[in-house]
């Protein structure tokens, strides 16, 4: 395949990015064998990703809430094998509401908003109005030339100006004879 911006020759047909000016190859092959016209992709219908800091709230949220879970059932626990729950269990309930609120504060402040983009549903096509390339297609662009198309060699401006030799001038300013110099 050859890249329809500068006609360079790409080494296989599944390259994303042309090697030469960096155009974006990833539809061109699927548009040229449907003869120029952009197919359709469909979007697929499925549940929305969550945004990292709506997944950090809620993460934060059943941690405050399991306080309400975890702290009854360590006291039941504490008590029935220790018979002193004097120590763990508050510290229980400090640690799961502490943390919770924490995790929170660290989503609303830390984390992105936007959900991750799915590359597939981002990479969707729409549909051309008319065919481009009515009539013939050909299946590829024809090589690239050696040189650029309004490109000229760069003229030699070194044998057109010659500079001065920089000890003519000191040599000037030394002469006596200059009446440049008196």
């Amino acid at each position: 395949m050859y890249c329809p911006q500068c006609g360079q020759q790409q080494l296989s047909d599944n390259v994303r990015f042309c090697s030469r000016c960096g155009f974006l190859l990833e539809g061109v092959s699927t548009v040229m064998a449907s003869g120029g016209i952009v197919p359709i992709r469909p979007m697929q219908a499925g549940p929305k990703a969550l945004s990292p800091r709506s997944k950090g709230v809620r993460q934060g949220a059943m941690l405050m809430l399991s306080t309400a879970l975890i702290v009854p059932l360590l006291a039941i626990i504490t008590v029935n094998l220790t018979g002193n729950p004097e120590f763990i269990v508050p510290l229980a309930a400090v640690v799961c509401f502490v943390g919770g609120l924490l995790r929170i504060l660290y989503a609303l402040i830390m984390e992105d908003a936007n959900p991750p983009m799915d590359l597939n549903q981002a990479s969707g096509y729409a549909q051309g109005y008319t065919p481009q390339l009515e009539g013939s297609v050909r299946p590829s662009l024809p090589p690239a030339s050696a040189s650029p198309v309004g490109w000229r060699a760069r003229p030699n401006t070194a044998e057109i100006y010659q500079p001065p030799s920089i000890t003519e001038n000191t040599t000037r300013l030394l002469d006596k004879e200059d009446p440049g110099n008196r």
